[in-house]
């Protein structure tokens, strides 16, 4: 089966000597799973770094067998952002969530679009307010929609209020309810939005399956006070 696509990089693993496996997301094919020949040449190396835009050709003899990548750079990602540690968290911890969640071979361009959307404007300033947008659309697309628009709240009263979805109490800053960016937010209220949105993909999707959470994730938060 040959096929060709643009697509991201979500993971990669090293396979035999010189050869890695990776995962990449295509707007088309969902996340696939392909062998990289040469995966370690320093050449090909210094491109497969997650997040980083990949044209990739594939070739494989049928469907149920691991097939072969060819791969160029098309456009670097993460590289951009090695001396940013908030950036890097934020890369890192989506790669690993998409990777962990999306199912093999089943596209979802709804998600591809609002990832690709994402690290197109991660340069700006209020890069993180999108982060947590996107997470927000991503739980949605996964499945779970926590119908934040069914609660009410004062606009004079304080940025933050408490919400129980299914049998879980959470404390949310009321932007996540209105869904309009402020023009000024505070770490605090950063760093709450961010223990909203991590808190509810554990609690649907990582727990109950046993899946590891990303560290990056976790310390993405820390950043904020």
């Amino acid at each position: 089966m040959n096929w060709e696509d643009e697509c991201y990089l979500l993971s990669k693993s090293k396979f035999r000597e010189n050869a890695n496996i990776i995962n990449v997301f295509s707007s088309t094919r969902g996340k696939v799973s392909g062998i990289v020949y040469g995966g370690n040449s320093r050449k090909i190396k210094n491109y497969l770094q997650l997040s980083n835009k990949l044209f990739i050709v594939h070739n494989s003899k049928n469907e149920n067998r691991l097939g072969y990548f060819k791969t160029e750079l098309i456009k670097p990602i993460s590289p951009l952002y090695f001396n940013d540690k908030k950036r890097t968290c934020a890369l890192t911890s989506l790669c690993y969530i998409l990777n962990i969640l999306l199912p093999d071979s089943q596209p979802n361009k709804n998600i591809y679009k609002s990832f690709n959307d994402f690290i197109e404007t991660i340069n700006m300033e209020n890069w993180i307010l999108l982060y947590i947008f996107f997470e927000l659309s991503l739980i949605k697309d996964l499945g779970y929609d926590p119908n934040l628009d069914k609660f009410s709240f004062n606009e004079n009263s304080s940025d933050l209020k408490k919400i129980k979805i299914d049998s879980f109490t959470y404390e949310i800053p009321t932007f996540l309810i209105s869904k309009k960016i402020p023009n000024t937010l505070s770490g605090y209220s950063i760093k709450k939005s961010l223990y909203f949105t991590r808190n509810i993909i554990q609690n649907r999707f990582f727990i109950p399956n046993n899946l590891t959470f990303p560290k990056s994730r976790i310390l993405l938060e820390t950043y904020f006070n």
